[in-house]
């Protein structure tokens, strides 16, 4: 009879155990896995060395877990689909920076390079070029205005000479007028006194 007792009390204490943990520490219909597992060890019965569960309890815990690896691969392929997208639009990011920074890249060249003469040129280039050219024009012009000014005072001097030459010619032919004159007298006198 003690046994026959001692059984019901530890058939009931098994019975009557994990309803009361089930109260106190948790359950299989919240909280996490690894709490859900805690809690279906600590309600299980034990046999010699083993655990034994109830197939409910077990069936309860497998479905969780399944739900929530259903749960979890769902959000692996939202996130793998946001990653995709976001793939993609940074792909699409970094050929518009890339066309920007060729364009970029272009109009600097074209600021920088011009035609000139139907010839492509750079600026630093055209610029050197050009003021060569101001320097070779000034020489030049430096070079003519010199010679300008020699000729300048040829020209005055060889003026003064011809008017100094007209002078005398003037000169001469006044005083060869007045010879012939003189000898046209003398010689019209010389006529008249003949006859």
């Amino acid at each position: 009879m003690k046994s026959f007792t001692l059984l019901v009390a530890l058939i009931s204490f098994s019975v009557l155990s994990p309803v009361f943990a089930q109260e106190s520490t948790g359950s299989l219909d919240s909280g996490t896995i690894e709490s859900q597992i805690d809690y279906l060890y600590r309600s299980s019965n034990n046999y010699q060395e083993y655990k034994v569960i109830r197939r409910s309890s077990f069936e309860k815990l497998k479905g969780n877990i399944l739900d929530s690896l259903r749960v979890d691969k769902e959000e692996a392929v939202q996130l793998n689909a946001q990653i995709k997208t976001q793939e993609g639009t940074i792909n699409d990011l970094e050929g518009q920076l890339q066309s920007a920074e060729e364009a970029k890249l272009e109009a600097i060249a074209e600021k920088d390079n011009f035609s000139f003469l139907g010839v492509g040129i750079h600026k630093s280039v055209y610029s050197s070029m050009m003021w060569v050219i101001v320097a070779i024009l000034g020489l030049a012009l430096g070079f003519f205005s010199l010679q300008y000014s020699r000729s300048f005072k040829k020209i005055k001097k060889a003026e003064k000479d011809l008017e100094e030459v007209q002078a005398e010619f003037d000169q001469h032919r006044k005083n060869t007028l007045e010879r012939e004159r003189k000898m046209k007298r003398e010689l019209i006198d010389a006529q008249m006194g003949k006859k």
